[in-house]
């Protein structure tokens, strides 16, 4: 299980399951994403994820952010292996729920090789499971069920708006290296419903989410010690991804994202269209990271603000998957301070650089 300590957050993930690569690594072709085909797993390449994020409230207005990831890991030096025990694809899981009226962040994870009815990712939809954990998607609507440890989360998630690919018809890049890329497309503005039981109060929430399937032989570039990444459902129907990637002076390595009005085409941003400026910080009391909590982000279709609905929305994974990341509950607003949009907000490498 060595590998499963490579994990850091989604996109790390990606990365660390191919760190023995070289750097010139083969490009992925441009290929038709097909559906439902491509909902379902690619156990040919190295690493892939199913991520959905989201907002919702109850009937008296209290309000949650939630996560709900599945990974998916392809393990080379097992490939040839004939036993029916070896670990030649590895699945991850992992859920949190952030509680505004509480103020905490609680998060689970889970880890298992595929096989033996523990754990497995379809390749014909959406459908990965670990034990009782899982992401199904059936009649084009997806369930989320996670039994955690201090929440349960059993949610409903319905399509509003055609899938949306990013990057060049679905094949984004990720540096300036060819090989860094991966075949990506999001689903943003899903109709979330369902119930959450937080340490046993239960809670019908219904609000709004997005999410991310990606999977790719992608490498992280060595000049980059983490990135900073935002994916906001905007309160108009509108869906705004951004994302750059860090040296460790901070100034951007490689940048990107897209904009999809509600009903429209959607803008694909380059590399040099989309600037990250921190404004505010918080530091951990934990681990001493400094983590800006709020961020002016720049890109061809508009200047926004983004702010953290709780600065305290760092995830310790130290203890089993080997990293420490900030992943919250975030609003989007205008260049004139006007609340359009929440979503989320990632941030790695602040901890520590990445090292893979």
């Amino acid at each position: 299980m060595n590998a499963a300590r490579l994990l850091l957050s989604r996109r790390s993930l990606l990365l660390a399951a191919v760190a023995a690569m070289p750097l010139a690594g083969w490009a992925l072709p441009e290929r038709t994403l097909v559906f439902p085909r491509d909902f379902g797993s690619h156990p040919d390449l190295h690493t892939e994820w199913w991520y959905i994020t989201g907002h919702a409230k109850n009937a008296a207005g209290r309000e949650f952010g939630f996560q709900v990831t599945f990974f998916r890991s392809r393990i080379d030096a097992t490939q040839a292996m004939r036993s029916a025990f070896a670990a030649k694809q590895l699945v991850f899981a992992h859920a949190a729920v952030t509680d505004l009226e509480g103020r905490v962040l609680r998060h689970d994870q889970r880890i298992a090789r595929a096989g033996f009815g523990v754990a497995s990712a379809s390749e014909a939809d959406t459908e990965v499971r670990i034990r009782d954990w899982s992401l199904v998607r059936e009649n084009g609507v997806y369930r989320a069920r996670i039994p955690a440890g201090e929440f349960t989360l059993d949610l409903r998630f319905t399509p509003t708006q055609p899938v949306l690919l990013q990057g060049r018809a679905g094949l984004s890049r990720k540096g300036p290296d060819a090989s860094q890329a991966s075949y990506y497309y999001s689903e943003p503005q899903l109709a979330a419903q369902g119930k959450l039981t937080l340490k046993g109060q239960p809670f019908e929430i219904a609000g709004k989410a997005w999410l991310d399937h990606e999977w790719s032989e992608a490498l992280m570039h060595p000049e980059a010690v983490g990135w900073d990444w935002i994916g906001m459902n905007l309160d108009d129907g509108s869906a705004l991804t951004a994302f750059h990637l860090r040296r460790a002076d901070g100034s951007a390595l490689w940048g990107g994202g897209s904009f999809r009005p509600r009903d429209g085409v959607a803008r694909i941003f380059r590399d040099d269209e989309v600037r990250f400026e921190s404004i505010r910080t918080w530091t951990s009391p934990r681990t001493q990271a400094k983590y800006p909590t709020q961020w002016r982000v720049q890109t061809p279709s508009g200047s926004f603000e983004v702010r953290a609905l709780l600065d305290d929305q760092e995830l310790d994974s130290r203890g089993s998957t080997g990293g420490v990341y900030w992943e919250g509950l975030s609003d989007l607003r205008d260049a004139q301070g006007r609340r359009v949009g929440r979503g989320y907000l990632e941030m790695t490498g602040y901890a520590a650089p990445l090292r893979l």
